[in-house]
């Protein structure tokens, strides 16, 4: 067998389909087809399910995808030692949870670019869940994530914190949402949430099944902005940043819901495969860069916050 052979194998896994593989290594769909035909004629076995969409591997091709992905890793380790100084070159796919997206495309994608100018960063956005699949699936190099306290990795997956994010429970004030407000209390409410695949969402849910309460979704809508005018309009309860409360438009028409028993503690993590290999150093610098900017909008937020309450109590 040979490399081209396990290369072209292993985008087709990767990618989920004969187009999209022979457009990641500038082939022919012939010339995949051919390559991986070659190797599963050298292994003597099928490595494709053929039927499915997309294309999964087999049984068997599962551990040959395994294998052929560490023997890959190991040359492009190869390449780089044999010239370390030399420019880093190739692809950073990083995925970026959507909440996460305004604070990594600004100064960490910007630092990115300037360390590594030969490097091709391709950024794809997405929930939680679906990111980290695909970095567990080499789909994706790395990924910038929100968590909720005490979830787990994949054990093939390193994971590095970057912080605690702050969310908020905001409502009209026409749903006369008790003050404080308990869980059930929220689980009589209609709720304005991103759609299916959120992790948040899915963590809400969970805590209402927990409670043994139902969890009703009013309307689905990813924009925080969007979910603040639907709140506004009495469509429901919705959960946004601190940040995205104060800076809306429709920040008079909507108030805090304070419910201390239903607080959700979630972090921002960095997640990629181990060994990171060549990419460490763009890792590192993306993580390092991310933490900084979101320490920066959480001090932003706390510093909000006090000037409210101090502004209240002047009222007051």
């Amino acid at each position: 067998m040979n490399i081209p052979d396990l290369e072209a194998f292993v985008a087709v896994v990767e990618t989920g389909s004969i187009i999209a593989a022979s457009a990641r290594l500038n082939l022919t769909q012939s010339a995949v087809t051919r390559r991986v035909q070659n190797l599963e004629d050298r292994l003597g076995s099928e490595l494709l399910n053929r039927h499915s969409k997309p294309l999964k591997p087999t049984s068997t091709g599962r551990g040959v995808y395994e294998n052929a992905r560490r023997v890959l890793h190991s040359i492009e380790e190869l390449k780089a030692g044999i010239s370390p100084g030399s420019e880093l070159r190739g692809e950073f796919r990083l995925g970026v949870m959507h909440y996460l997206a305004e604070a990594a495309l600004s100064a960490p994608i910007d630092g990115l670019r300037n360390a590594f100018p030969e490097l091709a960063v391709q950024v794809s956005a997405g929930w939680s869940p679906r990111l980290i699949e695909q970095v567990a699936r080499s789909e994706l190099d790395a990924a910038a994530i929100v968590l909720e306290d005490g979830a787990e990795l994949p054990q093939d997956l390193e994971g590095e914190e970057l912080g605690p994010q702050h969310f908020v429970l905001v409502a009209a004030s026409g749903l006369n949402v008790p003050r404080p407000a308990q869980i059930q209390d929220l689980s009589r409410l209609p709720w304005v949430m991103n759609e299916l695949g959120c992790g948040c969402r899915e963590s809400i849910r969970r805590r209402f099944e927990r409670a043994r309460l139902p969890f009703r979704i009013s309307v689905e809508a990813a924009s925080m902005e969007l979910r603040l005018s639907l709140a506004a309009r009495e469509l429901g309860i919705t959960m946004v940043t601190p940040d995205a409360l104060e800076k809306s438009s429709w920040l008079g028409l909507v108030e805090r819901v304070e419910a201390p028993d239903f607080e959700l503690r979630l972090n921002a993590w960095l997640v990629y495969r181990s060994p990171a290999g060549r990419l460490e150093r763009p890792i590192g610098l993306f993580r390092d860069a991310l933490r900084q900017e979101l320490s920066w909008q959480n001090s932003a937020e706390g510093r909000d916050e006090l000037n409210a309450e101090s502004a209240a109590h002047e009222l007051d």
